[in-house]
């Protein structure tokens, strides 16, 4: 066996992974070899300094921890796991998310967690413009603010802001539930304030309780979400579409 492979061998049962040493399709590799053989539930990724597209596609229910910055894409498309970024991550964060839960300790770029079907984001610091576009039932909680365009096309899911929004938050929302504690910049088209009723403040509760969240009351937020008016067609809203 070659010095290589050993360290390969050796990674995979460990699970440790070194990015100053070896590649991210590498460690991809390894994790989606959990899918057919379980070696290891537990894995650390060290020194991935922003690399691109660390631990995407996983498929088991492992725990992941990278100690330091990811680059785009980092956890995308996963399916039962748990994945921690110890840092800061790029753009498309947990993008196409099916399941599982991936967290972010620092700020998040541009479009974290697009057209994810399921799971929970959870950004500790602040997160770019077009978070939670096209969300498809993932619940995304943001400690900080969101940028603009934010839950543009929102079908379905959570996004819960505990700062303030940019401009034209929901812009074109379906059924997603928004809720910001601070300032929204501006709404966009077919998102309206909607009363805060019993059943929403139970909701953000119990996604706050999931998320970990505890220095936050759902008494202070207001909720958004669609009026429903660009549904159909109409010729006399034709500019808004």
């Amino acid at each position: 066996m070659t010095t290589n492979n050993l360290a390969e061998k050796s990674a995979t049962e460990n699970g440790v992974y070194d990015l100053a040493v070896q590649s991210v399709r590498e460690l991809n590799q390894a994790l989606h070899d959990q899918r057919h053989q379980l070696t290891c539930t537990e894995w650390k990724v060290l020194n991935p300094k922003g690399q691109h597209n660390i631990a995407v596609g996983v498929d088991k229910k492992l725990t992941i921890d990278i100690q330091g910055h990811a680059g785009y894409y980092c956890a995308g498309m996963n399916k039962e796991a748990d994945i921690t970024v110890h840092g800061h991550a790029g753009q498309g964060v947990a993008e196409n998310m099916m399941s599982g839960t991936v967290r972010v300790k620092g700020n998040a770029s541009s479009s974290a967690g697009a057209t994810a079907h399921g799971g929970l984001l959870i950004i500790e610091g602040d997160a770019g413009s077009r978070c939670g576009i096209s969300m498809k039932g993932v619940d995304i909680v943001v400690k900080g603010s969101v940028g603009h365009m934010s839950c543009f096309m929102g079908q379905a899911g959570i996004l819960a802001v505990c700062g303030d929004a940019g401009d034209a938050l929901g812009d074109s929302l379906y059924e997603a539930h928004i809720y910001v504690k601070g300032s929204v910049k501006s709404l966009g088209a077919d998102c309206i304030e909607k009363e805060m009723r019993p059943e929403h403040i139970e909701e953000l509760t119990a996604l706050f309780e999931r998320a970990g969240v505890t220095d936050q009351d759902p008494k202070d937020f207001k909720r958004y979400g669609s009026a429903r008016q660009l549904y159909n067609f109409k010729v006399d809203n034709a500019a808004a579409y």
